[in-house]
């Protein structure tokens, strides 16, 4: 659990933990928030987690439903499409910006995320999807663009549901061990400063992403329902 002295108010710390252990899965879609047994496991009374609340259902991660019922929001595949195809567009501009700006500080900081990148494989799981998103980050940073990392960090978290539910989905390490290969030619891209290639193996690397598998499946299952 986070430290409260981190947060300026009760509000704000009952929002991030919330916010993270819905992203992490550890509050599954779907599932009922007890408001009173949650607020006083966060030691504040209801009225900041209720702030807290609005916030995440301003976001899409929450339902607030009849009677003040709150849920954590269903998994869907309209929302992982939108956030796919959002993702789709601004990862390859970071790719292509960083191929054009990067610096040797960023060159060493994306050679040691590569270093530590794991295989995103069910063998792997949180310890791989952790060090995925140090090196993207890395990537992002590299851009100099202030804004595109703002919006690619929130894009992240808010496609991390989905990125965990693909995670389950793979018959076999293939597609994974090619997107470990990915993250390093990405590298080698932007340190010889061809921003084009690096653009485009951007693309291809996000279409074979966990968020792509994800769609697919949620797809099937709610074609499949009654």
């Amino acid at each position: 659990m986070a430290d409260t002295n981190l947060f300026v108010s009760k509000s704000d710390y009952a929002y991030a933990e919330l916010r993270g252990q819905i992203l992490s899965g550890s509050l599954a879609a779907g599932a009922r928030l007890a408001q009173y047994d949650l607020a006083q496991s966060l030691n504040m009374s209801i009225t900041p987690l209720r702030e807290a609340i609005r916030r995440l259902s301003s976001e899409g991660l929450l339902t607030v439903e009849t009677h003040r019922d709150v849920r954590v929001s269903v998994m869907n595949s309209d929302e992982a499409r939108q956030l796919f195809e959002v993702r789709l567009s601004l990862d390859p501009t970071a790719a292509e910006l960083a191929a054009r700006r990067r610096t040797e500080d960023d060159v060493a900081s994306m050679r040691a995320a590569v270093d530590r990148l794991l295989p995103v494989t069910r063998q792997w799981g949180e310890e791989a999807l952790t060090a995925h998103r140090t090196f993207h980050r890395a990537l992002y940073r590299a851009s100099h663009n202030d804004v595109l990392v703002r919006l690619l960090d929130d894009l992240w978290d808010k496609s991390d549901r989905y990125r965990r539910l693909g995670l389950e989905l793979p018959p076999g390490d293939e597609p994974r061990t090619r997107d470990l290969q990915e993250h390093h030619q990405l590298v080698d891209l932007i340190e010889a400063g061809q921003a084009e290639d690096a653009g485009q193996l951007m693309r291809d690397h996000i279409n074979h992403s966990l968020t792509a598998t994800a769609i697919s499946a949620l797809e099937y299952r709610e074609g499949s329902s009654p």
